[in-house]
């Protein structure tokens, strides 16, 4: 976990924010796995239908973003994260409880996917906004870097809990260890004590549509966010069909058991760890705009190496460990920048619905992704796919490459008006 400047350190409420943020991250990495390699190991499913398990896992991304931005913005981040926390530690509770009586059926994962993923829509966007209101301006560059770098330990620890537990441990028991991350993480955010100031309350549906389209013309109008906006939904999109692809190809055509693949997926960990460390200084030493840019086109490429590995598990997991520890860190550079210009560049009162905004566009594509990805795999072959997804994915340094936000200078942008 990376150091935090000794002045975060003594506000307990970041402390508790950076505890449990830690924590549902972490139990938000191990689902996002373990539900896809349960449907793998266990149920044995094809490509189609795990792309669909993707698919109805991410849906509440494109339905509920929007809206989940508006009302944010209405109500007190810390109720929103702890909600989100219990909600998610009951859904995967109850999903412990069906699989101890007659199995995990695809159902059931199905079900809970969704409700997995619906709340998780409320927790990120909220937790996205809230430093804003907790913190002084100057002091969000390197709290986003601790708390990405939090995020970073999740995607190490995340990935290699779920293979082991999918490998080693039951079902049931796999599941009710998930829910009790979130447990965790509930009992630290219900303990924040700062008072948020909300600009705005709760009013009749017509006014929340309002603010919906206020959110919207905002992010179109702003060139630096819209930029954003379309760079990562290239990038999701693409993303999306190669996992979809990539943990099957990891499975059956690289033979890996559900252990190896978690430690494979892990390195991303370690990588992000380095990465958000880099992102509190590389922006202002040489630029935001070319960090960006640089840093992606590094990261996105690097993926294109996993459709040319071949043979046995000892020779191919030390280099899907380094090409995911370039992914990692390269990935988490571009993320904890890119949030850092979307804050910098955003008025208070219109953080959370930016942030859903850019999370509806950039994220909303991921269900037909993985619904392609699962497609082209069973028409096209695993690495073909996995190649073809790849390419997809640099069309997002492409797009930043040609617009202003590859311009950017080391000093981040003032807010505009709202």
């Amino acid at each position: 976990m990376p150091s935090v400047p000794s002045t975060l350190w003594r506000n307990a409420d970041f402390r508790r924010l950076w505890v449990g943020q830690t924590t549902s991250q972490l139990g938000e990495h191990v689902s996002l796995v373990i539900l896809p390699l349960i449907a793998v190991l266990t149920l044995h499913v094809d490509p189609g239908q795990l792309g669909v398990l993707r698919a109805v896992g991410q849906a509440p991304l494109l339905l509920l973003s929007l809206l989940v931005g508006a009302w944010v913005d209405r109500w007190r981040g810390r109720t929103v994260m702890a909600l989100a926390d219990l909600g998610r530690a009951l859904a995967l509770g109850g999903a412990a409880a069906a699989a101890a009586v007659g199995g995990p059926g695809l159902p059931t994962l199905l079900v809970v996917a969704f409700a997995v993923g619906t709340l998780s829509v409320f927790f990120d966007v909220a937790y996205q906004a809230f430093p804003v209101r907790m913190l002084r301006r100057e002091q969000l560059l390197r709290a986003n870097s601790a708390i990405e770098g939090s995020r970073s330990a999740a995607q190490f620890g995340g990935p290699a809990l779920a293979g082991a537990l999918v490998s080693l441990l039951s079902a049931p028991i796999a599941a009710a260890s998930n829910a009790l991350l979130f447990a965790l993480s509930f009992v630290s955010t219900a303990r924040i004590r700062h008072r948020e100031a909300i600009p705005e309350h709760v009013g009749p549906p017509v006014r929340m549509w309002r603010q919906i389209h206020e959110g919207l013309r905002f992010v179109v109008g702003h060139t630096s966010l819209r930029v954003i906006c379309l760079a990562s939904a290239a990038f999701q999109f693409s993303f999306a069909a190669l996992m979809t692809t990539y943990l099957i190809f990891l499975t059956r055509e690289l033979h890996l058991s559900g252990s190896a693949v978690g430690v494979a997926l892990a390195a991303t960990g370690p990588g992000a760890l380095v990465g958000s460390l880099l992102a509190a200084h590389l922006p202002r030493r040489f630029g935001y705009g070319p960090v960006l840019v640089s840093a992606a086109v590094v990261g996105n490429g690097s993926l294109l190496f996993v459709p040319a590995l071949h043979g046995p598990p000892a020779a191919t997991i030390p280099l899907l460990i380094g090409v995911n520890f370039v992914f990692g860190t390269f990935g988490q550079l571009v993320n904890v920048t890119v949030m850092a210009v979307r804050q910098a560049a955003t008025p208070d009162r219109m953080q959370g619905r930016a942030s859903a905004t850019i999370t509806f566009v950039g994220m909303g594509l991921t269900p037909l992704g993985s619904l392609l990805g699962g497609f082209l795999a069973g028409g096209l072959g695993l690495r073909t796919t996995i190649l073809v997804a790849g390419a997809g994915m640099m069309l997002s340094p492409l797009l930043m490459s040609m617009s202003p936000l590859a311009r950017l200078g080391r000093e981040l942008p003032l807010p505009e008006a709202g």
